[in-house]
């Protein structure tokens, strides 16, 4: 029997949005989000994710007091897990059409960092995340997928994302 991991890879993702939710303009987006979610609960290495008031998306989670950002965030058994889901299927797909949906930011808009297995981000937190990175660039308190750090702390790891998905403006 496998000991459990004493350690689970969080993640949030902004997104500065070009148009109100319910506009025509994010429609493909918001009736993506159901299928895209669905498939991110029963991926390989998916561990949990941030869910709003009503159970579902986290689109009407506030976020640094900017009614004009949403968040995803969740978290994984380890940044494979995370890659294979990010870069496939319907969720490779809604990657690919971000431009249509969100603004192109400069400063960091993704972080990622170990968490003790089973605790559960909260949005502070992720605040606190994505502020350090977009300070202090890529250390083990916040990371990103190109400059990854083991739960350990050792030196960085480089990743790998496919050519045209990373997240970077």
């Amino acid at each position: 029997m496998t000991e459990p991991a004493a350690y689970e890879l969080a993640q949030v993702n902004l997104g500065r949005l070009k148009a109100p939710l319910d506009s025509p303009q994010l429609k493909d987006f918001i009736d993506g989000l159901d299928p895209v979610n669905a498939d991110a609960d029963d991926a390989d290495g998916f561990v949990w994710r941030l869910q709003g008031e009503a159970g579902d998306d986290a689109t009407d989670v506030p976020v640094f007091g900017d009614s004009w950002l949403i968040i995803n965030m969740s978290v994984w058994r380890d940044a494979d897990a995370l890659t294979a889901y990010m870069y496939q299927g319907r969720h490779r797909e809604m990657l690919a059409r971000r431009r249509e949906w969100f603004e192109r930011v400069q400063e960091a808009m993704v972080a990622l960092w170990w968490v003790p297995s089973g605790h559960r981000p909260t949005v502070a937190e992720a605040e606190s995340r994505v502020l350090h990175l977009r300070t202090h660039g890529p250390t083990l308190y916040a990371f990103t997928l190109r400059t990854q750090f083991p739960p350990q702390g050792a030196e960085p790891l480089l990743g790998e994302v496919p050519d045209g998905l990373d997240c970077a403006p």
